[in-house]
């Protein structure tokens, strides 16, 4: 059984690449969007009705609604390392949050694998990363030495959104735990002073970066548009604030304003787009780094569980695409995708080769929503969490789950086309089968690595 593709990606980007110079056609631009805890149900395209998301939702209208769209872990640091590789995470030892020591030289994405940038680079395009990394904060890992030509934002995992409060220089001086939150923004090396609330300001340096793309260089481009909103802490401005007056609880009415700014930034992007004639060949993802953590304040609504989690709730995520030039919109889709897709689908339309060596778990998911390409785009999705040693695979509409110590404490089956809810446990049922889907998984575990950092929670790297 293959769980990745291998070398046979070579050949079909040359030939794609091929027929798009012959073609003529210019290579697509790609916009990330990507938010930081919200709810599944904390979309308009996905039901919510208490926060307006009119821009967000266009994505998805514009083209295509993903229902069962996945991130590879259920926290942010691995799943963002599992996106930005298109690998999963795990295959690097990146199993976990890593500790933010700016000393260590191993808490980070390992230089033997390339990022998205990294591979664009390569058929020529520019790319940007505006926002949270989480990806490393030795100088080594910094993104522009792995791939990216355009950084701005802060490199630890989470941030304060209000100016007054970055009073610290740099990561280097950090003094007590979660201090990182208080750090300078950086504009690729430089420390910048924030003059404005911290999601609208990454909106406009993304704005900033689209301009001068298209005025200076017009060759194709990358954005990894990288909000850290609505992740804690709850902050937000009179602006957005207002908006929800009806909203009683406090943090339920914050969150909601953190969303409705980071709604406002991707309408202005979506805006500069179609003012410089370019929206037609951009390729635009949106999607969650990981489900929401419902006692913050978020709504995964019918998914079980919460950001963490290998129920529904921790994985499956808000996830929409448009691609104007070639998508038609109104598209519903159902089969299950990750967000390992999205390197794949890129690489292989900007013609870009894979090393054999790090071949990509994700695959191109254009022909599957042109109907090129005929049924699902998986037969399997992996999940684990190596320090809980905890386990899922989905197969087809079966998922099989193990919330921790699965060897002691058993697995749970779930038929989530009947019961998205996870709230009916058929293992008994179905023993067999079950024993099947945990034979793949130990297969593919095989092939992972243990963790190789200190993680965030237990590294006091500051007192040293």
């Amino acid at each position: 059984m293959k769980y990745h593709i291998h070398t046979s990606i070579k050949l079909s980007v040359l030939i794609l690449s091929s027929a798009i110079l012959l073609l003529g056609e210019k290579k697509p631009n790609l916009i990330v969007i990507m938010t930081d805890d919200q709810g599944y149900h904390d979309v308009g395209f996905n039901g919510s009705k208490e926060i307006p998301t009119p821009y967000i939702d266009s994505i998805a209208a514009n083209g295509v609604k993903f229902t069962d769209g996945y991130v590879s872990f259920p926290v942010c640091g691995p799943s963002r390392a599992g996106f930005i590789t298109g690998r999963y995470q795990d295959r690097f030892g990146f199993t976990t949050n890593p500790t933010q020591d700016p000393n260590n030289e191993t808490a980070g994405l390992p230089l033997t694998e390339d990022t998205m940038a990294d591979v664009l680079k390569k058929v020529g395009y520019k790319s940007a990363i505006v926002g949270k990394w989480h990806l490393g904060t030795h100088p080594k890992f910094h993104p522009l030495k792995r791939g990216f030509d355009y950084f701005y934002g802060f490199l630890s995992g989470g941030h304060n959104y209000m100016p007054e409060m970055l009073t610290v220089e740099d990561i280097t001086k950090v003094s007590k735990r979660w201090q990182w939150y208080s750090t300078k923004l950086r504009e690729n090396h430089k420390a910048v002073e924030l003059e404005k609330y911290l999601t609208e300001a990454l909106t406009d340096a993304a704005i900033d970066f689209i301009d001068k793309q298209k005025n200076e260089n017009d060759s194709p481009f990358m954005l990894f548009l990288s909000y850290n909103a609505p992740h804690t802490p709850f902050q937000a401005t009179k602006k957005y604030l207002d908006r929800f007056e009806h909203v009683e609880n406090w943090g339920r009415k914050r969150y909601c304003a953190m969303i409705s700014a980071v709604d406002d930034g991707v309408g202005k992007v979506l805006e500069k787009l179609e003012n410089e004639n370019i929206k037609d060949n951009t390729i635009i993802f949106f999607l969650s780094d990981n489900g929401g953590p419902v006692k913050h304040a978020s709504n995964n609504f019918p998914l079980r569980g919460a950001k963490g989690d290998l129920y529904e709730g921790g994985t499956r995520v808000p996830f929409a695409m448009q691609w104007p030039e070639k998508i038609s919109g109104g598209i519903v889709y159902s089969n299950p995708v990750i967000s390992l897709d999205i390197m794949a689908t890129i690489a292989e339309l900007a013609g870009a080769s894979i090393d054999s060596e790090k071949a990509l778990d994700g695959v191109n998911l254009i022909p599957f929503l042109t109907g090129e390409k005929k049924g699902k785009p998986h037969e399997y999705l992996f999940w684990r969490k190596w320090e809980q040693n905890a386990m899922a695979v989905r197969h087809q509409d079966k998922k099989i789950v193990a919330p921790k110590q699965w060897e002691k404490n058993g697995c749970e089956l779930y038929s989530l086309k009947e019961d998205i809810k996870e709230a009916n446990n058929i293992i008994l049922k179905e023993s067999p089968y079950s024993n099947k889907l945990i034979k793949h998984w130990e297969n593919w575990n095989a092939q992972m690595k243990d963790r190789v950092f200190p993680t965030l929670g237990n590294d006091d790297w500051w007192e040293r």
